[in-house]
């Protein structure tokens, strides 16, 4: 049995980034199945929830580059839903019916969405994601987001599954049952999927663009917050921002927290920034830590090509025990225990709009941000599109994970974004995957450089479709 468990486990990790053996998914749950079918409920959770240990063990293995105890944790706490989960399975198919693999398909989707949501939420390795690279399964995703995607998933490995059992069955059981129903049902959603996948991703695009470029400062995270780093930081930034600025992009992004210090406060740094803008004569949009009053925010702050600033979004979901720490406004202990010395950030509340206009070209468009992994979030980015944000910018910073699939995990995350509501995203990472991506899921241009987009340091230019209602 243990050894069902662990290779149930490693199937589904080899079929997330960085492996991306996405085919595996769609057997991953098989081996788990036969190892809880007809056994006592305890068993079947503990056994689930073994795995589920595994399987988030090896596929967020990269937070051990921030912390060893709240990786264990968090594995503890997610495979929760795996036990969960082979519990329910476990139950269901004591008696297969017609109905039973859709039954099994919608627990493990309504499981995802609790997970995605339950304190503050953690929708980040959700089964659907692993597609990120299959457009054409992927492309229900507008009207059913990553969860549909999942169901499918799940509903393969169910099929595929009953096919397999029924050489077990006694041949007065397989008198009752009909063998092929799973097979006639998964095969006719299969071909609506990537019937309905196929007919989007064959629309044409034609719709405004503007060019956009982001620059990829690859600043090392032991440096980011020294003082003494400042002006190389900002020497690098103000280079890759002339390179840039030469093929006449619309807008300039830097990532997330690029500026060195905080904005306007630290004042030569700012005046710098200022400065470049002016001469480089295009607006930018820049990450970067803000004060007002006592508050501090994580912030990005679009500063015209006049040098002007225009207007800024601070970070509405931030994360648990890495900005902030849940309830310590009650017990301050907490604070101490978490972040030591380093200051709690403030929640942003407006889901704010940018207006860019560039002088030369007379382009004017208007963009949301979404900063750090806002981008896992569906609702964040469904509010600014109905805000009228024509395209999505991601800044973010992946470098606190090394050279490890952190980057590429998130950014399936981005994928999904732009399909679920038929939008532009760009992604500017302090290191990580900056990359451009369509409204079909398509990345179609990133910074790169020798078949690697983690730690290198670059920029990207390029058009970027923008969505007119």
């Amino acid at each position: 049995m243990l050894w069902q468990v662990i290779l149930s486990a490693i199937l589904l990790i080899l079929a997330f980034p960085n492996f991306n053996l996405t085919y595996l998914a769609f057997i991953g749950f098989i081996p788990l199945f036969f190892a809880i079918q007809n056994t006592r409920p305890r068993k079947a959770f503990f056994v689930s929830y073994l795995c589920g240990f595994f399987f988030y063990l090896g596929t967020l293995y990269w937070l051990y580059h921030v912390t060893v105890i709240g990786l264990i944790v968090l594995c503890l706490y997610l495979a929760l839903y795996f036990g969960i989960f082979g519990l329910i399975f476990n139950r269901i198919t004591l008696h297969f019916t017609p109905y039973t693999f859709l039954l099994v398909s919608f627990s493990w989707v309504i499981l995802e969405y609790i997970q995605s949501h339950l304190f503050t939420g953690f929708g980040w390795i959700l089964m659907g994601y692993s597609q990120y690279k299959n457009l054409p399964l992927i492309q229900i995703a507008d009207f059913s987001g990553v969860y549909g995607v999942s169901f499918v998933i799940m509903m393969v490995n169910v099929a595929i599954y009953r096919i397999l059992r029924i050489r077990y069955l006694s041949s007065e059981a397989l008198a009752k049952e009909d063998k092929l129903y799973a097979v006639r049902y998964t095969l006719l959603i299969l071909i609506l999927v990537y019937g309905y996948g196929f007919f989007r991703l064959n629309e044409a695009e034609n719709r405004d663009t503007v060019k956009v470029s982001v620059i990829q400062g690859n600043i090392e995270q032991d440096l980011k917050w020294d003082p003494r780093a400042a002006k190389s930081i900002l020497d690098k930034y103000v280079s890759l921002t002339r390179e840039a600025a030469q093929e006449s992009p619309d807008l300039i992004v830097w990532p997330e927290t690029s500026f060195p210090g905080f904005l306007i406060t630290d004042k030569n740094e700012t005046d710098r920034v200022f400065d470049l803008v002016n001469e480089v004569k295009t607006p930018i949009l820049i990450g970067a830590n803000t004060e007002k009053g006592p508050k501090v925010f994580n912030s990005a702050v679009l500063i015209s090509e006049r040098g002007e600033i225009i207007d800024k979004y601070d970070k509405i979901h931030l994360v648990p025990f890495g900005e902030y720490v849940p309830f310590s406004y009650r017990f301050p202990v907490l604070h101490n225990l978490v972040l030591g010395e380093l200051g709690e950030f403030s929640a942003g509340e407006e889901f704010k709009i940018f207006r860019i206009q560039h002088p030369a070209s007379n382009i004017e468009a208007k963009l949301a941000v979404l900063i750090c992994y806002e981008d896992i979030f569906p609702e964040l980015a469904k509010r600014f599109v109905r805000k009228g944000a024509e395209f999505l910018v991601v800044i973010t910073n992946d470098a606190w994970y090394g050279k490890s699939a952190a980057a590429y995990q998130h950014a399936a995350c981005s994928v999904f974004r732009a399909i679920e509501n038929r939008i532009s995203i760009v992604r500017c990472a302090n290191t990580g995957y900056s990359c451009f991506i369509d409204s079909k899921g398509k990345i179609y241009d990133s910074v790169e450089e020798d078949n690697t987009h983690l730690f290198v340091t670059g920029y990207k230019t390029s058009s970027v479709y923008r969505l007119r209602i």
